[in-house]
């Protein structure tokens, strides 16, 4: 059982995330392709993601097993971040947060020598877990990341509308089966025992699109606190947006090779900086800001400016060319020279 405390305070400070946590999605699909659970949701996209993922894949799986104990740097508190934003921050974990989630991952099962070198924080193998993330993204959720914002963006406008007409009572209450709400305590059912006291620093609810069974948290209570539950998805969901035509061929007639890959970028990681787009493409700054202004001025994107920096997402009329495009195989990113 989890039990999540609250104070007055803390009743105040509650809030649902806007949008899927790519790290978290990241963390929870590595445990359900790594199990035989929900065969019947996640079957088909588990049997498709085994067959093309590399094998960097190995070192995530080594820190974030099925069952038990996940290393808590692989989820850091980035708050909406983008996908290399998040990443970014969890190759900078500190060394001692290293040393103590490892050391405590030890405890369940015994870890390659590679370990250690990730314990200290050495930079290659700091940089060896930031490109097995970004590849694992790419090939597993990024295929399928409009149905994964689609969800979560329908669960969150759900529960804005019981939290406006029910409270914090109702919002709780229906969050999932697993949770219980007996003010002021939230319990979750749970695989171990943990107390979890907020001390008015709020909850972060996070809507998860690959948590599967029950909600679940940080092992470490000095986190900032979350809870992250699952969400409702489609019937066939892998097997729909495997098929979406995103990035096919005649698109790239349309647009241009480059611009139909930046458009493509963009459907599936939403968010991203205009910098993040030309380390993506292997494109030169200049090259992503003009590809971009030529999409934005066309209306299939849209860019808003925060913090000295482009962030740019899907319009509608991108939306709809990409859904309208000829099923053609996925354009093939430009490797690096």
């Amino acid at each position: 059982m989890l039990r999540i405390h609250f104070t007055p305070a803390d009743l105040a400070r509650v809030r649902i995330n806007d949008s899927a946590d790519p790290l978290w999605e990241i963390l929870l699909s590595l445990h359900l392709l790594q199990a035989a659970t929900g065969s019947q949701t996640f079957g088909h996209w588990r049997k498709t993601a085994r067959a093309e993922l590399d094998a960097s894949a190995g070192l995530l799986t080594m820190l974030a097993p099925p069952h038990g104990y996940s290393v808590d740097f692989l989820t850091p508190p980035t708050d909406g971040q983008t996908l290399l934003g998040g990443i970014e921050q969890l190759c900078g974990t500190a060394k001692p947060v290293l040393h103590r989630d490892l050391s405590r991952l030890a405890v369940e099962r015994r870890l390659p020598s590679w370990a250690g070198e990730l314990a200290r924080g050495e930079a290659t193998m700091m940089n060896r877990l930031g490109a097995a993330l970004r590849q694992y993204h790419r090939v597993a959720l990024a295929p399928y990341w409009p149905a994964v914002t689609a969800a979560v963006r329908l669960d969150r406008q759900s529960r804005g509308e019981t939290l406006l007409g029910g409270g914090l009572d109702a919002l709780f209450g229906t969050l999932h089966s697993s949770v219980r709400w007996r003010a002021p305590v939230l319990e979750v059912d749970y695989p171990v025992e943990q107390d979890l006291h907020l001390g008015g620093r709020g909850l972060r609810l996070i809507p998860s699109f690959f948590c599967w069974g029950h909600a679940i948290t940080l092992e470490d209570p000095e986190q900032p606190p979350v809870l992250v539950y699952p969400v409702t998805r489609v019937d066939n969901w892998a097997w729909s947006l495997r098929d979406r035509p995103a990035g096919s061929a005649s698109l790239g007639t349309l647009l241009g090779r480059t611009r139909a890959q930046l458009l493509d970028t963009i459907a599936t990681t939403p968010s991203l900086t205009t910098t993040e787009l030309a380390k993506l493409l292997h494109i030169s700054l200049a090259g992503a800001s003009q590809h971009a202004s030529v999409l934005r001025n066309a209306g299939l994107i849209t860019t808003e400016r925060r913090a000295g920096a482009a962030y740019h997402r899907l319009s509608a009329g991108g939306s709809a060319l990409l859904d309208t495009s000829l099923a053609q195989p996925r354009l093939a990113p430009r490797q690096p020279r």
